[in-house]
């Protein structure tokens, strides 16, 4: 088996205040694109549609450009930038640092198959 997809065409694309989604979905992996622009906090922008006090999502991420804060709900933190990898389990906040958009990659399908979903029910 060979599947190969382009993020110059997404599957598709979610919006929500102060950023984008967009996704590839293939076997066995989904990958994401995400761009938030500086003012967006998760809590602020992407909570309404999901519904939760925090993000539930786990991530596996590599930050591209730009600057972003993690708070776990245990209070733990940390802050992510340009060449960083980084797991982030479910239940944190995050936020954009600076004047400069982030862009990241998510890898593993957690982001690009639930992030920015409306809540059912």
């Amino acid at each position: 088996m060979m599947e190969v997809k382009t993020v110059q065409k997404p599957d598709e694309r979610r919006d929500f205040p102060r950023g984008h989604l967009e996704a590839v979905h293939l076997t066995g992996l989904d990958f994401a694109v995400g761009t938030f622009e500086p003012g967006w906090r998760w809590s602020e922008s992407v909570a309404p549609l999901a519904g939760t006090e925090s993000c539930q999502i786990h991530h596996n991420g590599y930050v591209v450009e730009g600057r972003m804060r993690l708070r776990m709900d245990d209070g733990a933190e940390t802050e992510v930038g340009p060449g960083d990898v980084f797991v982030c389990s479910p239940g944190h906040d995050a936020w954009v640092v600076g004047d400069a958009p982030v862009v990241l990659y998510d890898f593993a399908g957690g982001m690009a198959q639930e992030y920015a979903k409306e809540a059912e029910g």
